[in-house]
C-alpha cells in the first residue's frame, strides 16, 4: 500500500484529496496545512489526520502531493526529496527558474519519481487523438477565463498559458528558435492577458492567447499540418480531425473539393472521447510510476522546459513594457 501525504488542502487540494480516496492501492496517511480553518474542515469532512509540521508528515509517507501556492513549491519539494520521498507537485513546479533547475538536479541525485501537475495532458479531448500522428506546422491557441481573485499571485503566463506551453512542447518536440510576446496587467500587478508567438527550429509556429479577464471561458487548440486540421476543445472535451484522403472512407463524413492537384476527398472524423476525471488520471499515473518503477507522465524535465519558455515570455513582456513606458 502506497502511503500518500498532502501538502495543502485548500480549493484544489480538496479535489486532490477526494480523488486520492477513490484510488486503489493508496493510503492517505495525512496532510499538513497551516490554515486551521482548512484543516478543521478536512478533518471533520474526510476523517484524515492533520500533521503539525511538514517533517512529521514526511516521516509517515512514501510520497507527497503538493498543492500549495507556487511560492512554497520549492521549499516543500526540496524537503520531500531530501527525505527520500516521491513528489507530485502542481504546476508550475517552482516559483523561479533557478529553483526549478535545482529540483531537476535533486531528482536526478535522489533517483525518485517526480511529476508535475499539468492536468491538461490528461484531458479526454487530447487523449482521444492518441492514434493520430501529430506533426503540426502551425498552432493557434485560445485559453480564456473569467476573473477570479484566487491564483493571481502569478501572471496569466504561469497561471493559464503554461498548460498550453507544456502541451505544445510535448507535441512539437523541437527547440524554440524565437519568442515574441506582449501582455498587459489589468486587474492585478502582473500580466492578466497576453499574446505570444513561438517559432521552433523545425519551422512550426505557435500563436497563443491567454486571458483571465474574459467574459466567457474558452480552451481551444487548433493544429494545422500537412493535409490535416485537428481541433481540440479542452473545455467541452471534444476533438475533430479534417484530413485529406485519396478515396472516400465510408465510415466518415466526407466530401470532394477541387485542388490544383485535382479532385481530393476531405474526411471529417470526430474521435471518440472517453469520459474521465483528468485529476484522478494524473494521480493514478503518478501512483503507477512509483509502483511499477516507470517514468512519470509529466517529468521534472517537462516541468522545467515549460517553465523555461514561460519565463522567457515574461522577460519579453517586461522588456516590451519597459521599452514603451513614457519617459519622465
Amino acid at each position: 500500500m502506497l502511503r500518500i501525504g498532502l501538502f495543502g488542502v485548500g480549493h484544489l487540494g480538496k479535489f486532490h484529496l477526494q480523488n486520492w480516496k477513490q484510488i486503489e492501492g493508496v493510503e492517505i496517511a495525512g496532510f499538513y496545512d497551516p490554515s486551521d480553518a482548512h484543516a478543521e474542515e478536512v478533518e471533520r469532512t474526510y476523517g484524515v489526520r492533520r500533521f503539525s509540521d511538514p517533517e512529521s508528515l514526511l516521516d509517515a509517507v512514501d510520497a507527497v502531493d503538493i498543492v500549495v501556492p507556487t511560492q512554497h513549491h520549492f521549499e516543500l519539494c526540496d524537503k520531500a526529496l531530501r527525505h527520500g520521498r516521491h513528489v507530485f507537485v502542481e504546476k508550475p513546479m517552482t516559483h523561479t527558474i533557478e529553483q526549478a533547475r535545482t529540483i531537476v538536479q535533486l531528482v536526478k541525485e535522489a533517483g525518485l519519481k517526480f511529476q508535475v501537475g499539468h492536468v491538461e495532458r490528461f484531458n479526454p479531448a487530447l487523449l482521444s487523438l492518441s492514434k493520430y500522428s501529430l506533426n503540426p506546422m502551425f498552432i493557434e491557441v485560445h485559453r480564456l477565463a473569467e476573473f477570479k481573485p484566487r491564483g493571481t499571485e502569478t501572471s496569466v503566463i504561469l497561471d493559464l498559458m503554461i498548460h498550453d506551453i507544456d502541451i505544445i512542447l510535448h507535441i512539437v518536440k523541437s527547440n524554440v528558435k524565437s519568442i515574441h510576446a506582449s501582455g498587459v496587467a489589468v486587474m492585478t500587478e502582473k500580466p492578466d492577458i497576453a499574446n505570444v508567438r513561438i517559432e521552433f527550429n523545425n519551422g512550426c509556429v505557435a500563436n497563443l492567447t491567454s486571458s483571465r479577464i474574459s467574459m466567457k471561458k474558452m480552451r481551444k487548440m487548433r493544429l494545422f499540418q500537412k493535409d490535416a486540421y485537428i481541433g481540440i476543445d479542452f473545455l467541452e472535451k471534444k476533438s475533430e480531425v479534417i484530413k485529406m484522403r485519396e478515396a472516400k472512407d465510408e465510415r466518415l463524413f466526407s466530401f470532394e473539393i477541387e485542388t490544383p492537384q485535382g479532385i481530393r476527398t476531405l474526411a471529417i472524423d470526430n474521435p471518440k472521447v472517453s469520459g474521465g476525471n483528468a485529476i484522478r488520471m494524473e494521480l493514478e499515473s503518478f501512483r503507477d510510476a512509483i509502483i511499477h518503477n516507470r517514468p512519470t507522465a509529466v517529468s521534472e524535465h517537462d516541468g522545467f522546459m515549460a517553465m523555461e519558455v514561460a519565463h522567457q515570455i515574461l522577460q519579453k513582456i517586461e522588456h516590451n513594457l519597459t521599452a514603451t513606458a513614457p519617459s519622465k
